[in-house]
């Protein structure tokens, strides 16, 4: 994610055996798990404006993917560029410029007169969402005790998710209110503008917010403001053992070098295996066809005969759904470890993809081409999509963040994260762009397809992740020697 070293190669400098700072960390991983929650928002607020976008706009299927999509084109270049920028300013100050995204983003896709507009604020937003993607889980790791360090990054998620229902919900909330979402609301303006607008109040709250939380000790300490630094660690954990604490933060940052994508490559030749395995992970996360249903579930579920406001609602449900699992797995991360939950998940959302894709390929056709779902395939549908937010939202959706966060050895963290966390917005892209002109040729092929990598995802957990519960982040340099030999 950086091409400096001293972002990339997060420790935790916390010591496991100090409670007395624990109420504070996880304050300042909250607030810093912010960024997630305008992540979320951003990337769901769409959801409800599909529809009439494509009206209003006069939208074809292809440019119409390509406006939902287009945040990811920002997101891709945000995360790129986000650790150079950190450790050049600072954690705190990658922060605000990502609220300041938001908020711009926000108003400017609100107020958008033509599609083009629209699509450039969208990715504007897009830079932030990348900003937010990267700075967070990696701030987190840096303060972040090893034995809740899994439950500490899956915040990152949860932020997520709940900026996901909270988004949906506001979509559903400005629908109700106007009659519809291309109905006007206030001001002579359609609801769907302000589903956008109304990111204004989180982005402000997140910039706010991140003025109260202490820089980062690392790059304090990598800054050579070293009283600083000591003030941050003796707020966290007190006097003790606070000389200990600088002195291995000088050490690990003498070790550093500048990252860059030759470190990816072995000296015999090729690229070290445990980078294909996190590049993977990042692409059969968003394969499966997870957004979707957060991108385009109203639209979906209209098309199959719910009406608007029933679709809005099935859709929030959804996403409460969501934030419970997610939940369930920032209970379960540390305990029972991350490959178990990965391939509970993978089979969770093979069965489940594979039951709406059966249900929507078999389903007889209306006089407007899609699919009817009559008798039990309705309800059948909606308990399938449900269980593979279930499935995914336990599993793939916050263990892949603690997994990219941890997974990579010290001297190629910076360049394999930045790799990964493009691989994770290309996948992204690709998906949603393809998603309405696959809906047009079948909704049964589109989630035959993501079935079959929900297959894919299980063979490639069960063979090739190794687990990294307890493990510290040095612990991670040994996978590397073993790729080596």
């Amino acid at each position: 994610m950086s091409e400096h070293g001293s972002f990339a190669n997060t420790e935790s400098y916390l010591d496991d055996d100090d409670t007395q700072s624990g109420r504070s960390v996880i304050r300042i991983a909250s607030v810093a798990a912010l960024g997630g929650f305008l992540f979320g928002y951003d990337s769901a607020v769409i959801n409800g404006a599909v529809e009439p976008i494509q009206k209003q706009f006069d939208v074809a299927a292809g440019p119409l993917g390509f406006a939902v999509a287009s945040a990811l084109l920002g997101a891709a270049a945000g995360a790129m560029s986000a650790g150079r920028i950190a450790d050049k300013f600072g954690r705190l100050t990658i922060m605000k410029l990502a609220a300041v995204l938001f908020f711009v983003s926000a108003l400017g896709s609100g107020l958008a007169p033509n599609l083009e507009v629209l699509i450039l604020f969208r990715i504007i937003g897009g830079l932030g969402v990348g900003v937010a993607s990267v700075i967070a889980p990696a701030y987190i790791a840096e303060i972040a005790p090893a034995r809740i360090r899994g439950r500490l990054g899956s915040l990152q998620q949860l932020a997520i998710v709940t900026g996901i229902f909270l988004s949906l919900l506001v979509d559903y909330v400005f629908a109700s209110a106007a009659g519809s979402a291309e109905s006007n609301l206030w001001f002579g303006m359609e609801a769907w503008r302000f589903m956008f607008i109304a990111m204004v109040v989180p982005a402000v709250l997140y910039g706010v917010l991140a003025m109260t939380i202490p820089e980062s000790p690392r790059y304090l300490v990598a800054s050579h403001r070293i009283p600083e630094a000591r003030k941050v660690l003796t707020a966290l954990l007190g006097e003790k053992n606070l000389d200990i604490t600088v002195d291995r933060i000088q050490r690990s940052l003498e070790r550093d070098k500048p990252p860059s994508w030759s470190d990816l490559k072995r000296a015999g030749g090729g690229v070290y295996p445990i980078v294909w395995v996190g590049l993977l992970l990042s692409v059969f996360q968003q394969f499966v066809g997870i957004n979707v249903i957060f991108y385009y579930s109203n639209i979906l579920w209209r098309a199959v005969g719910f009406s608007e406001q029933g679709s809005f609602l099935i859709t929030v449900i959804t996403s409460v759904v969501n934030i419970a699992t997610t939940l369930i797995a920032i209970a379960t991360v540390d305990r029972f470890g991350r490959k178990p939950l990965l391939v509970i998940g993978s089979t969770g959302m093979a069965v489940t993809l594979a039951t709406m894709a059966v249900i929507f390929g078999t389903a007889p056709l209306g006089a407007d081409g899609t699919p009817t779902l009559s008798g039990a395939a309705g309800p059948i549908a909606l308990v399938a999509a449900n269980l593979f937010v279930v499935a995914f939202g336990m599993s793939w959706g916050p263990v892949v963040w603690v997994l990219l966060g941890e997974m990579f050895p010290n001297r190629i963290r910076g360049a394999a994260l930045s790799l990964a966390a493009a691989g994770q917005w290309v996948a992204n892209w690709l998906i949603t762009v393809s998603f309405p002109g696959m809906k047009d040729i079948s909704l049964g092929l589109a989630y035959g397809f993501y079935a079959l990598c929900a297959i894919l995802s299980l063979v490639f957990v069960a063979k090739f992740v190794k687990e990294t519960k307890g493990q510290t982040l040095e612990d991670m340099d040994s996978s590397l020697d073993d790729a080596k030999a």
